[in-house]
């Protein structure tokens, strides 16, 4: 790769990496594999680097990149043999912030695990048009479908996650 490419890439990858990263673990719902996907889809982009450099949707490349990467991940759970025994003891977070209250915390998470509660194309809808903040133009294209099947989907994953979130503040009370 040439040396102009390569910075380039530097600054798309230091841009775009905390991104994907918050995207992948939207997705996946784990921040170790979230930052597996993101850096397996920044080596998948760094080996295309030069033909989709030239792209106006370099950031929706990348996306779809992260979305197809955590797909195939999800399709062959034969990769990851690993079994966790307990559970982490919980850490200090440098980026939580003053406005990160308890109550506001909780709901985060309730919303989080009823994320990880639905089907593949529900989540990847939601994540993208919520949480990526994209239209829904914007995600047909990233997931390579039509806007119609975004739209139903989004209709369909917002109503399983209602019933979702209901199903766990049930369980909590």
């Amino acid at each position: 790769m040439r040396q102009a490419d390569e910075e380039s890439f530097r600054r798309y990858a230091v841009e775009h990496a905390a991104r994907l990263r918050r995207s992948a673990f939207l997705l996946c719902g784990d921040w170790h594999l979230a930052q597996d996907l993101m850096q397996m889809a920044l080596i998948k982009i760094y080996r295309s680097w030069s033909r989709v450099q030239k792209d106006d949707s370099l950031t929706n490349y990348g996306r779809t990149v992260l979305l197809r990467t955590w797909l195939d991940e999800k399709r062959r759970p034969w990769r990851r043999s690993e079994q966790t025994a307990a559970a982490v003891p919980e850490q200090h977070d440098e980026a939580r912030g003053p406005d990160d209250s308890p109550e506001r915390l909780w709901a985060r998470d309730l919303v989080h695990q009823g994320l990880l509660r639905l089907p593949p194309r529900q989540r990847a809808v939601l994540v993208l048009r919520y949480f990526d903040d994209l239209s829904v133009a914007e995600t047909a294209e990233v997931m390579g479908c039509s806007q119609g099947t975004v739209k139903s989907q989004t209709a369909r994953g917002l109503e399983a996650l209602r019933v979702s979130v209901s199903q766990l503040v049930g369980r909590v009370a």
